[in-house]
């Protein structure tokens, strides 16, 4: 049987602090929280617990959330008018033109090479969906979601926390061409065995972009499997910065560490030009071999 080719490259993104500061403070800050203390007192003290992070927030954002407690009401539409008012004016440097100059870049290698762009978010999902940006230029966003209470409207039950480990089976959905939409009607498509062969997007296709500790599955993941992976992080915060160093650049889990600016002339948004070029023109070299050996 001949090689099918696969001929889509997928650029995945963490969302907070890699694409935009962290949106889920700024929608606690926009309700009068003391985010700080959220974080470093009520959040904090359920992770000592032994809570997952991201079921410690969720959970605590829920005992925040009703009449006459801190949040106020709080409904999925809320979380989404968030997103559609706050979020598109405060993506990082050079996002708006990125999109397009990766998918120039393929297409000038063949133009039957298309790129895909996805968010996997440990945030609100709804709430980085309220963007108009997102829904434009990503494929899929997969991020924690609640569910409403069917008489008011509230936020009212974790319906999906993503976690660590939670963010690669993400990958394999795009890796094995599972869309969204069918997994809401089988949760368990991602286990389907599909020959990789026939994988609609392989990991050696893929470029990972993330900052946090969360990401250290999906960087190992997509590196390992021949994909290229870049880490963000803020230098001007010191402690994130050696943080990021030491976790990160030290174990080999990403190419290399950036600051969150994807601009030409910025260090990110160069590699990343480059790396779509050079994936491009791997996927080329491989249909030209299989050809080969066709003939």
């Amino acid at each position: 049987m001949a090689l099918i080719f696969v001929k889509t490259l997928a650029v995945i993104f963490d969302f907070d602090d890699t694409l935009t500061p962290d949106s889920t403070t700024r929608f606690l800050a926009s309700r009068g929280v003391d985010t700080r203390s959220f974080w470093q007192n009520e959040v904090k003290v359920l992770v000592s617990d032994g809570y997952d992070p991201s079921m410690a927030y969720l959970n605590k954002i829920l005992d925040y959330s009703g009449v006459d407690r801190p949040l106020g009401r709080v409904t999925n539409e809320d979380l989404a008018e968030f997103g559609k008012n706050n979020l598109d004016s405060e993506f990082y440097p050079g996002l708006s033109t990125l999109f397009k100059d990766l998918r120039t870049i393929a297409a000038a290698v063949s133009r039957d090479i298309s790129v895909e762009f996805y968010i996997v978010s440990g945030g609100l999902q709804t709430l980085i969906e309220g963007s108009s940006f997102v829904r434009k230029n990503f494929a899929a966003v997969y991020g924690c979601q609640y569910s409403s209470r069917v008489d008011t409207g509230d936020i009212h039950h974790i319906k999906r926390c993503v976690t660590f480990t939670e963010k690669t089976r993400y990958l394999f959905e795009i890796n094995k061409g599972i869309r969204p939409e069918q997994v809401i009607k089988n949760q368990y498509m991602v286990n389907s065995d599909v020959p990789l062969k026939r994988r609609r997007i392989p990991f050696r296709n893929m470029i990972y972009v993330g900052d946090g500790l969360t990401d250290i599955p999906c960087f190992s993941l997509v590196q390992r499997m021949g994909g290229l992976a870049f880490g963000v992080f803020n230098p001007q915060e010191q402690a994130s910065a050696k943080r990021a160093l030491m976790e990160f650049l030290h174990t080999d889990r990403v190419i290399s560490m950036h600051a969150p600016k994807y601009r030409k002339s910025d260090e990110l948004g160069s590699l990343l030009r480059a790396a779509i070029s050079t994936l491009a023109g791997r996927v080329m070299l491989e249909r030209s071999e299989a050809e080969g050996d066709d003939a």
